[in-house]
């Protein structure tokens, strides 16, 4: 598919940008890459159902060899997996094949009766569906902390991509949670063991599902889990080590056949169809005239699910923002360190890949880096100079 396909354009005066300011955002980018910090990346900014800003600029790779960067190009998404997964299991609750608040045990019978610390006491409550969605299942990630259940997780090798979704989620079933059930806000497997589920409740592998549920009918033809070799030409490649710290970068091997379907970050795609997917999210849930959700499920979707009472582990969440089902939201309008308004909603991938949808400036931004250690930064800048650039 050509990227241009079905991408509405327009000057970026004509919805509110100031075109000066909005060139800024490339000036910069363009300088990183003079400067040697990232070899390339894709930028895309949309406004009012239409794009106003898309460039592909750098390099694909490091070397002096390496092909151009361009818009189509591919790049490991990591855990912007996740709201694509948590838009499927919306889908099915809407179809009443799965609801919310469902115990996870009544589609995994092995997450029945777990247990919490290192002393494996049993837990308090079941694990719900909605606990998967909002990262309070008590599950963790072994990187997260050093503490002794997430060495149990190390040790376990948990995150082996030799798994399936079925073993992994088993495997981690039969470890303690790290806190009890619906208390804290802990990025986590959830939204791997919430792939598990999908697959019980739909029949099908997971990458099988969201190619025919989600992908081919938004038209996003070129993301999956696996990069097949016509598209191999096409992959973005970091820097390694990195220039800034010399440590090593070590990416998925996404080319390679794997068991593995991770529904916490095992995707990859290209801009053209994470547009399409942000489109869909910012027009309430239908693109093309596809309806995949209903425009009250993605409101429900994008409000806060933590509130005051739900305590927030470590530091991934910036201040100022909560977590709903499948992306960080914001609670007000001040408070985080960068600019947006109360509602927007985001998520990023460890490899560098961020995007964010504001529905009060009906805008969406994608950036496509392939930059572990300057992801946050550039979740951030792009952030501050697209608001800076909107006059109107």
């Amino acid at each position: 598919m050509p990227v241009s396909d079905n991408i509405a354009l327009a000057k970026p005066e004509d919805v509110g940008f100031s075109r000066e300011r909005l060139g800024r955002l490339t000036d910069v980018l363009e300088r990183d890459i003079e400067a040697g910090l990232i070899p390339g990346c894709v930028v895309l900014v949309a406004r009012r159902g239409r794009v106003v800003l898309f460039k592909a600029l750098g390099r694909l790779g490091p070397g002096e060899g390496a092909a151009p960067m361009e818009r189509d190009s591919v790049f490991r998404l990591y855990s912007m997996t996740k709201p694509v997964v948590s838009v499927a299991a919306m889908m099915l609750a809407e179809e009443g094949r799965l609801a919310v608040g469902d115990p996870v045990s009544r589609y995994l019978p092995e997450y029945a009766d777990l247990t919490v610390g290192p002393d494996r006491t049993p837990a308090a409550r079941v694990v719900r569906v909605q606990d998967l969605l909002r990262h309070t299942s008590g599950l963790t990630y072994e990187w997260m902390d050093d503490g002794p259940v997430h060495r149990l997780y190390a040790e376990a090798r948990v995150g082996r991509r030799s798994y399936t979704n079925a073993e992994q989620a088993a495997a981690l079933a039969r470890l303690p949670l790290v806190a009890e059930p619906g208390t804290e806000f802990q990025y986590s497997h959830s939204t791997d063991v919430l792939g598990r589920v999908v697959e019980v409740v739909s029949g099908q592998t997971l990458g099988r599902h969201l190619r025919e549920r989600v992908f081919e009918p938004l038209g996003m033809l070129e993301t999956g889990f696996r990069v097949p070799p016509e598209f191999a030409s096409r992959l973005a490649e970091p820097f390694d080590p990195d220039p800034e710290t010399g440590e090593a970068v070590r990416l998925l091997d996404v080319r390679a056949e794997v068991a593995s379907e991770s529904g916490g970050g095992g995707l990859c795609g290209t801009a053209p169809d994470y547009n399409r997917f942000l489109h869909m999210l910012s027009a309430g849930g239908t693109l093309d005239g596809v309806r995949l959700l209903g425009p009250r499920t993605i409101a429900y979707m994008t409000a806060d699910h933590l509130g005051p009472a739900i305590r927030i582990a470590g530091d991934l969440l910036p201040e100022g923002y909560g977590f709903g089902l499948g992306f960080a939201v914001r609670r007000g309008d001040g408070i985080a360190p960068f600019a947006g308004t109360a509602g927007d909603y985001y998520w990023e991938g460890l490899a560098g890949t961020s995007f964010w949808v504001d529905p009060g400036q009906e805008l969406y931004g994608l950036t496509m880096v392939q930059a572990p250690g300057r992801r946050e930064h550039y979740r951030r800048l792009t952030r501050q100079m697209v608001y800076g650039a909107i006059v109107e």
